[in-house]
């Protein structure tokens, strides 16, 4: 009787718990009832806050998850803890996916932010004195990126053949100002703008930091290339609701948010899913 009584209690607990996997997925597994995105503080975290909004109207749960660095959203994606992200550019993914042995996919399109320069001291590049230290992101897609504003700005100019997204201090050909570069991690650069001469600053960090890109910064990018993707693990990359968050990130109630609050410095997309990869 003992070993009945035992049998019925095993089985009462097998069922429950296969209820409660219930509560996060629909019938056939394809889809969470609650969205974990993982995103970086300041503007993907407004914007998604505002797709959240959207989604909820739709039916959709979306729950922001944020982050204050560029290296924890994928970590935390490859570890189950978040469904998607979205912060990260085409070049830094497939950067991460090769040094981590990861297999993170970009699923479509959201927005892209420019990088400028900044400077507490001066307020053009030509400004900027011989010898001045200024400010370069650590990580290696940032750090190519930052090193072509500062050719785009006229104060170095790179060795050419340069690969496009690993360029280093190394491939400076001229350096007219023999600037000094000063790498940190980028969410850093803008909060140690004090001790710099300029610094390159990404745009979702300068808006975080209050800057008003078009308006601060001495010099913004002219490039458009770095647009960021919502990006899921590649076991996951066909399920539709991830398929639906993009086309939400993307609607016109989003995009009018964004063209309202950030005034043309994040960029939006009419093709989210074409993806140059």
């Amino acid at each position: 009787m003992k070993k009945q009584g035992l049998s019925v209690l095993m089985v009462a607990i097998l069922l429950f718990s296969l209820a409660g996997c219930s509560v996060n997925t629909t019938t056939n597994g394809s889809k969470k009832d609650i969205i974990k995105v993982g995103v970086t503080a300041g503007p993907f975290e407004e914007i998604t806050n505002k797709v959240k909004e959207v989604a909820k109207k739709q039916g959709m749960n979306i729950e922001p998850v944020v982050f204050n660095d560029y290296m924890t959203p994928n970590r935390a994606l490859t570890a189950g803890e978040i469904d998607v992200n979205v912060y990260q550019n085409i070049p830094f993914l497939k950067q991460y996916n090769h040094d981590h042995n990861t297999h993170i996919v970009p699923v479509g399109k959201t927005v892209a932010m420019l990088m400028g320069i900044y400077s507490k001291k001066y307020k053009s590049v030509q400004d900027i004195p011989d010898g001045a230290t200024v400010g370069l992101q650590n990580d290696p897609v940032n750090r190519s990126r930052a090193l072509h504003v500062y050719q785009q700005a006229g104060l170095i100019t790179l060795k050419p053949g340069t690969d496009e997204d690993k360029a280093t201090v190394q491939d400076i050909e001229k350096n007219p100002k023999h600037l000094k570069f000063k790498e940190l991690e980028a969410g850093l650069l803008a909060r140690t703008l004090d001790s710099l001469d300029a610094s390159t600053i990404n745009g979702n960090y300068a808006l975080q930091a209050g800057y008003e890109p078009k308006k601060d910064s001495i010099f913004l990018e002219n490039d458009d290339k770095y647009v960021n993707v919502v990006a899921t693990n590649k076991k996951d990359k066909n399920n539709p609701a991830y398929k639906k968050l993009v086309q939400l990130y993307n609607s016109d109630e989003v995009k009018k948010f964004i063209k309202e609050k950030y005034k043309g410095v994040v960029i939006t997309f009419n093709k989210p899913f074409e993806l140059n990869d």
